[in-house]
């Protein structure tokens, strides 16, 4: 955690020592300064309360107009494996899991109403979007909160927390039924729940922070994997803290009661939700020892962190990577408030213990993105970023400049190390844009990775919010923060236009196109063969939103009874339909086939 404005007297800069105060004629801001600086000034002279509402209203219609054409999941297994356990925890019916385990289901619980109230899957994903956008966009209330925690002004916090809402890694997964859309929020609220309860304050003010901080934790747990990180941090901290006595015991207490009940909570979730289905268990941490203790896998395994690092800095356009920079300096300045240096070290923890911990559990499936994974790491953007800016507004220049220097570097380090160590295989293994959005747009190359172009651009960026802070002073933060603000949202604008529309669209034909084209209907119960599209078996597993499906091969697994319809590839070209199933009983005929999609509808008579 960087140091904050508030641990230096008034009129003192670290980088010159005392200062006089200049009279106002003296410094002159920039029009896009003094424009910033009397919208925000008049408008939070009203009501802080009122500002930040408006400014939620607006993060949130600007998520709902991005996903406005979004009906259908497009992200195969995860979005459908998610959907799968929303709609049983909503009451409707059992079916095939596409992931095949039965994963955390705290997310698929927030978006059950939306299975609840919707009669058809297409109304039923865009309340779903709904929803993440409505949680989503909690990053700008959250955010200004922080920023006013690390000392910045009211309409400083504000600007900058709406630009924190806009970063395109905050609303990226937000366009899909995925976990990443509410967990950057959740960390973002434990993190300032950490920080209250460390906080001098009330017994009372600590001991809520407390018990939000371990309710938190519990819930990351039962919402992804990456929360029994969340989870084995809290413990530690609390556990940490109750030992040397740096909080009062009952509001410890009470932080590792909520902890301890909000884990118990996301079990009896991951127990029902097995009852449920009849898959084995996840095996993610077998995956995750078994990358980290084979020899074999260790140099994959740190260059995978490394690019997670990277990609991480990269997409923050560096100055989360002052954050992490300041934060590995804080926790030995004694100087700074206990509960800064704390939580600075518990983020810098969860992002290398989360990057680290992806890295060794992900399969090497010849996957670019594989090296450079994004999205595990996503969720710590909001806090990372906030923290960055604190340091760009309440430092002094020799500092911000030592920072800023060695954040660049890290960050030619890290590219250069992934390059080095992957070689070839950058450039040969499976390109996924998706897997890429933010390190595509700053290299401005939609078709390959190229680390080194991204960097440069992200250093771009840094360079130039530094460079003016350094040469304007603290006076030209309000634009800064207005620049970084539409630069976040055409770079989210940008994204969206190439990336996740051009995705959901080329996967229409898997969701809302084969209900259309094949007259399978929401209330039919389904036999989808093993040999079919995995994508068109797990989209279906949500588009047959009445029924049930079942993922089987007819040729040798005999069909349920209550089996309405079955779906199987075509056989080699030339041969009829049938010919799939030679020995199929005379009670099923083919209803009609797509060769282009190569799959055939069978109906029982």
């Amino acid at each position: 955690m960087p140091p904050l404005t508030t641990t230096r007297p008034a009129g003192t800069d670290p980088a010159t020592g005392p200062t006089a105060v200049r009279p106002a004629a003296a410094t002159r801001p920039t029009a896009a300064g003094r424009a910033a600086r009397a919208l925000t000034t008049r408008a939070l002279a009203l009501h802080p309360g009122v500002v930040l509402v408006a400014g939620y209203v607006a993060e949130l219609l600007f998520r709902l107009i991005l996903v406005r054409h979004m009906s259908f999941p497009s992200v195969h297994p995860d979005e459908d494996s998610y959907l799968v356990l929303a709609r049983v925890l909503a009451g409707r019916p059992t079916t095939e899991i596409p992931v095949g385990v039965v994963i955390p289901g705290g997310y698929p619980l927030l978006i059950s109403p939306a299975l609840r109230l919707a009669d058809d899957p297409v109304t039923a994903y865009r309340l779903i979007m709904v929803i993440n956008a409505t949680v989503n966009a909690l990053v700008l209330p959250l955010a200004y909160v922080a920023l006013r925690r690390l000392g910045l002004r009211r309409r400083l916090a504000y600007v900058f927390g709406g630009v924190t809402a806009l970063l395109p890694p905050v609303i990226f997964y937000s366009q899909f039924a995925l976990t990443d859309a509410v967990l950057p929020v959740l960390i973002l609220a434990w993190l300032l729940c950490l920080h209250g309860w460390l906080a001098d304050g009330t017994g009372r003010r600590r001991t809520w922070h407390a018990v939000g901080a371990g309710a938190a934790a519990g819930y990351a747990m039962a919402t992804h994997d990456r929360g029994g990180v969340v989870v084995a941090l809290t413990a530690a901290v609390l556990l940490g803290v109750l030992l040397l006595r740096r909080a009062p015991w009952r509001a410890t207490a009470a932080g590792l009661a909520a902890l301890g009940l909000g884990v118990l909570g996301a079990q009896l979730l991951s127990a029902w939700l097995h009852a449920q289905f009849t898959v084995a268990n996840s095996d993610v941490g077998g995956f995750l020892w078994r990358g980290l203790t084979d020899p074999g896998a260790a140099q994959r395994t740190l260059t995978r962190t490394a690019g997670q690092i990277w990609y991480f800095t990269a997409s923050t356009w560096g100055i989360g990577g002052l954050a992490v920079v300041a934060c590995l300096c804080a926790v030995a300045d004694r100087r700074l408030p206990r509960e800064l240096r704390v939580t600075g070290g518990v983020l810098v923890a969860l992002l290398f213990g989360t990057a680290l911990a992806s890295a060794a559990a992900l399969p090497a499936d010849g996957r670019i993105d594989d090296w450079v994974y994004a999205r595990y790491t996503s969720y710590l953007v909001p806090a990372a970023f906030v923290i960055g800016i604190a340091l760009l507004a309440g430092r002094g220049r020799r500092v911000l400049g030592r920072t800023a220097a060695v954040t660049a570097g890290l960050m030619v380090l890290l590219a250069g190390t992934v390059v080095e160590s992957a070689g070839s295989k950058l450039r040969t293994e499976v390109f996924i844009l998706w897997g890429m959005p933010d390190s595509s747009f700053l290299a401005g190359d939609w078709g390959r990775l190229d680390m080194f172009r991204a960097t440069a651009a992200a250093l771009v960026v840094l360079t130039a919010v530094v460079l003016v802070r350094l040469s304007g002073g603290r006076r030209v933060l309000p634009a800064i923060g207005v620049s970084l603000a539409l630069f976040a949202a055409f770079a989210t604008t940008t994204i969206t236009a190439q990336v996740a529309a051009p995705h959901a669209k080329w996967r229409e034909g898997l969701a809302t196109g084969f209900t259309r084209d094949s007259g399978v209907g929401a209330g039919d119960n389904v036999v989808f063969a093993w040999d079919l599209d995995w994508s068109l078996r797990g989209t279906q597993a949500f588009e047959v939103y009445r029924g049930r499906v079942w993922f089987l091969d007819p040729r040798w697994q005999p069909l349920p009874a209550e089996a309405s319809a079955l779906v199987t590839p075509l056989p080699p070209a030339g041969q009829p339909a049938e010919a799939y199933w030679p020995d199929h009983p005379a009670a099923w005929y083919v209803e009609r086939a797509d060769a282009r999609q190569n799959w055939a509808v069978w109906r029982h008579r």
